[in-house]
């Protein structure tokens, strides 16, 4: 090692980048929501990956779980998942021994998802964990704020005008 390189290791502390301005972008819903978004999956990231289960595996065995004679179309529209994509998802679910597809007995054309014993064991481990994973993440929010955002993003995801106009 060198005298200088000695020099700036010990008597100069690593600069560190300077913050980068935002301002330009922080006017735009979608960037925050995106921010917003990249917090809450690292939240459900740390709290799930244990049980290795993916955000939209989760949904997927909650809304099974909520639902009877509820069917792989009905899945990709309430998720907005492409069919092939969800195809791909359900198939590595039922490897793992989550759900099955089943004939509906009302309409014996169409299959129907449905939990596993497993599936449902793991859909309440998860639902447990859920219950909190978010408190750290937005904690930043008092519960008036979080329901009022939870409202907002709602309202926006369902694409609806409000009445005020």
């Amino acid at each position: 090692m060198t005298a200088t390189q000695l020099a700036d290791d010990t008597l100069e502390p690593k600069a560190r980048p300077a913050a980068l301005d935002q301002s330009r972008l922080t006017h735009l819903v979608g960037y925050a929501a995106t921010r917003a978004s990249v917090e809450l999956k690292k939240s459900f990231m740390q709290h799930m990956g244990p049980l290795q289960l993916k955000a939209v595996e989760f949904s997927i065995l909650v809304l099974v779980a909520s639902n009877e004679q509820v069917n792989q179309k009905q899945l990709g529209q309430a998720l907005d998942v492409s069919p092939p994509n969800l195809a791909v998802t359900l198939d590595r679910m039922v490897e793992r021994g989550w759900v099955e597809r089943v004939r509906s007995t009302e309409d014996r054309r169409s299959q129907i998802v449905v939990l596993t014993a497993s599936g449902e064991k793991l859909v309440q481990r998860a639902e447990k964990i859920a219950s909190t994973m978010e408190s750290e993440t937005l904690q930043v929010l008092s519960a008036a704020e979080r329901l009022l955002l939870l409202e907002l993003l709602l309202k926006v995801a369902r694409g609806r005008r409000s009445p005020r106009g």
